[in-house]
């Protein structure tokens, strides 16, 4: 077992216990190939819940400040995460990404660049596309609901609040003859940005248990889910 393979098998478990996670949409992981994973970013811990969406090895792009000390650096690194100065074009954790991509692993971006608060998904970062038009992958959308209520601002302790993870349907960027226009680039940003925020909302409902589970959620999730509504009326 890989290091990652090891440190997934203890985490998503205890994720699971602590934070009752449920997950709609794995169909639509892809089965093979390479794709770029796109989730939403609330908590520090979205990492680990956006892992749910595959046992393969995601090479999330991390800040650069996780990597300032030596078992940081040593951690983060043997986990795969590609260091990323954010606010700058980073030209080196580009060049990192395509090699990932290219030697066949999943790529994980957070395309709001740094954790958010509300609901609302904007200002998404060109990054995410721009690797997807230029490399040919898709973008697979993954709302986490619920992650923001962990630790809020001025909390000293965390809450175990249920935490939902909704994956969309692959965006396919479209086919390119080389050249690719700043335009290209924007209209997918734009598309991923309505994507990922019906995910994050259909995400967000389903942990709150304002609305019912997706259609892709197995029917074990429903039943609890539909039992806990009942129980708050």
């Amino acid at each position: 077992m890989t290091f990652y393979g090891g440190v997934r098998a203890i985490v998503l478990p205890l994720c699971r216990l602590l934070f009752r996670v449920q997950v709609a949409g794995l169909e639509h992981i892809p089965s093979s190939g390479v794709y770029i994973l796109a989730p939403s970013h609330r908590s520090m811990l979205d990492p680990a819940f956006a892992a749910f969406a595959t046992p393969r090895r995601i090479r999330f792009m991390a800040k650069r400040e996780i990597f300032t000390t030596r078992v940081g650096r040593s951690l983060f690194s043997a986990l795969g995460a590609i260091e990323v100065d954010r606010g700058t074009t980073d030209r080196g954790a580009l060049r990192a990404s395509k090699a990932a991509l290219e030697s066949g692993e999943p790529l994980g971006i957070f395309p709001e660049g740094t954790r958010r608060d509300g609901p609302a998904v904007e200002n998404l970062f060109d990054g995410c596309a721009y690797l997807a038009l230029k490399l040919g992958v898709p973008m697979v959308p993954v709302g986490i609901g619920g992650s923001e209520l962990i630790m809020p601002t001025g909390r000293l302790l965390p809450r175990l609040p249920r935490v939902t993870v909704v994956i969309g349907t692959p965006i396919e960027p479209p086919a390119t003859t080389g050249v690719r226009r700043r335009s290209d680039v924007g209209g997918l940003a734009d598309i991923l940005r309505e994507r990922l925020q019906e995910c994050l909302d259909e995400a967000t409902g389903w942990a709150a248990g304002t609305q019912g589970p997706p259609a892709g959620a197995p029917p074990a999730e429903r039943s609890d889910v539909a039992a806990e509504r009942r129980e708050h009326r």
